[in-house]
């Protein structure tokens, strides 16, 4: 896994242990804890409101957020060596996991593009848990893994607003001529730069007089 995607899930992960309704959310040492989180997402709305990006949008991370996030791992390593809790402690796990996911979490202070947590992500593949049940038709384990691939390219469309229907004609299409050392091109993020402007088109679509739009 990349180092980015790698940062945002841990990142995700990072804030759902402190946004589930925990038993252990009540005590009142994690308030500092929640005020950090609290700032660093704070730090992401002004980036929003004021419509930064790139290196202005990095800076602002480095100047704002950076040091809460120094705090928060400083506060993290305190709470851990103090050893004042059980090895079975769900809020001592926590704190192991993010420990152990400290160089992940970073990464978004350094790119402007590797967003806080994955919770546009999660948006996107919120359908996939919902149609889990048409897995028993897929009859094999190699049929499961097939649509699993099929799901996860529809919803990288999405994330890209790229034309799910233009794209999986279009590649479908090209993969067969195309290089494998530039098979990356195919991806839907790189094909919308390279190829959405003019998609190979089905034999379906020149007959009709072109298809609508099926995003």
């Amino acid at each position: 896994m990349p180092l980015p995607r790698a940062a945002a899930s841990a990142m995700a992960a990072f804030e759902g242990h402190w946004h589930r309704r925990q038993p252990w959310l009540a005590d009142p040492t994690l308030q500092t804890l929640l005020d950090m989180i609290g700032r660093l997402y704070a730090v992401e709305k002004t980036i929003r409101d004021e419509g930064l990006i790139g290196e202005a949008k990095r800076q602002r991370r480095q100047a704002d957020a950076a040091p809460v996030m120094r705090r928060l791992f400083e506060w993290v390593d305190e709470n851990i060596q103090a050893q004042a809790f059980l090895p079975s402690n769900p809020f001592l796990k926590a704190l192991g996991y993010i420990q152990e996911r400290k160089d992940g979490l970073m990464v978004y202070l350094d790119d402007p593009d590797v967003p806080i947590d994955t919770n546009h992500v999660e948006r996107v593949i919120r359908a996939i848990p919902m149609g889990r049940k048409n897995g028993t038709f897929c009859w094999t384990e190699l049929g499961a893994q097939q649509i699993a691939i099929v799901q996860s390219l529809l919803a990288t469309c999405r994330l890209h607003d790229v034309n799910p229907y233009d794209y999986l004609v279009d590649v479908l299409q090209r993969v067969g001529e195309h290089p494998q050392a530039r098979v990356h091109e195919l991806t839907p993020r790189v094909w919308k730069t390279l190829f959405a402007d003019k998609p190979m088109r089905s034999d379906l679509h020149h007959a009709h007089g072109g298809i609508k739009d099926a995003g």
